[in-house]
């Protein structure tokens, strides 16, 4: 009887953790979270997860879900990541001016790069970066660097950034001007 050779298949390639969905929105699962709630009964089992969705245009959004299993989690905050879309300013790939992001405890300093710097940034801070579409930014996170802060952080930290423009007209005189 001849010998058996084991022949390995090929495995399928890993699906990346950034998706696109089919309306030109990419989605980013940033944590998954076993979390209990003790009752009269015992412990409730149930999932907890952070998205993060961009078209890599200015608009990004974060959303988060809880659910008995981990695909129901993530469907819902995937739509609540959707509905929480806003635009921010981006400036030849990078933001106008820096600014410290801030979310409870967790603090990101937000610093514009020159072109070619890329995204130096760590944590969630990186996923939402990046489906913003912001190419050059260097970040550094101070305080609590949990995933969902830092994610909160950050988004804060670009939806306060202001153009030129916007604070010239804030101020009733021309871009010039500042």
């Amino acid at each position: 009887m001849a010998e058996q050779e084991k022949v390995k298949k090929p495995r399928a390639p890993r699906e990346e953790r950034s998706r696109r969905e089919d309306d030109g929105i990419d989605k980013n699962l940033v944590a998954v979270r076993r979390v209990t709630k003790v009752v009269k009964g015992g412990r409730t089992l149930r999932f907890s997860a952070v998205v993060v969705v961009g078209d890599h245009k200015g608009n990004v959004g974060m959303g988060t879900g809880k659910a008995k299993e981990v695909p129901a989690a993530i469907d819902k905050a995937t739509m609540n990541a959707k509905k929480d879309m806003k635009p921010i300013n981006i400036v030849n790939g990078t933001i106008p001016h820096d600014i410290v992001g801030k979310f409870g405890t967790s603090k990101i300093h937000l610093l514009p790069a020159k072109e070619g710097t890329g995204i130096i940034a760590g944590g969630g801070a990186r996923a939402v970066l990046e489906l913003a579409g912001v190419k050059d930014i260097v970040t550094k996170i101070h305080g609590s660097t949990n995933k969902i802060n830092s994610v909160r952080a950050t988004l804060d930290g670009l939806r306060r950034v202001r153009t030129r423009e916007q604070i010239a007209a804030l101020r009733g005189k021309l871009p010039e001007e500042i």
